[in-house]
């Protein structure tokens, strides 16, 4: 089969939340990079639902779980440093059934080509679990934007693949 025809069989309506994971958003800052994930996902016709949540492991828990029941993405932004806030990574790594670790890898050798060392203070992460994707961003602007760019091209035959 070619990869034409097997990309052709990937999903094409997704329904993508994305959760924005930060202090200061939930207490009413603006959520800059939560605007850029959702105007990239939605010029692709996707369906986009957003939500922002503190850092605390068990309100970031709930609310990842309350959407592995009804999306097929989910995209959190934020929480991926190095801070003792810093608490998504924890969270989120015992919910994922297989990881992608070249996700990461290439996020923080894309985010070192533009901004340097830096970069390498995320510890972005992306996975499977029940034939859903959920990928973890910094909270940066930019990070936010390379890292979508980086997937969105081929999120549907990633989702594929996870539904397998």
């Amino acid at each position: 089969m070619s990869y034409e025809i097997h990309r052709a069989k990937s999903p094409q309506n997704l329904r993508i939340a994305v959760v924005t994971i930060s202090d200061k958003r939930a207490k009413g800052e603006p959520d800059i990079s939560g605007d850029i994930a959702e105007g990239k996902l939605t010029k692709t016709g996707w369906e986009v639902v957003r939500e922002i949540v503190p850092n605390d492991k068990q309100k970031i828990r709930e609310v990842v779980e309350k959407y592995m029941r009804d999306v097929d993405v989910i995209v959190t932004i934020g929480g991926t440093g190095i801070t003792s806030r810093d608490l998504t990574i924890e969270t989120i790594r015992p919910l994922l059934e297989k990881e992608l670790p070249g996700f990461g890898e290439m996020l923080r050798h894309l985010g070192y080509q533009k901004i340097g060392t830096p970069a390498l203070l995320s510890r972005a992460l992306a996975g499977a679990r029940d034939g859903k994707l959920i990928f973890c961003l910094p909270g940066a602007p930019n990070a936010v934007a390379i890292g979508l760019d980086l997937i969105l091209p081929d999120l549907p035959h990633l989702l594929k693949h996870a539904r397998e």
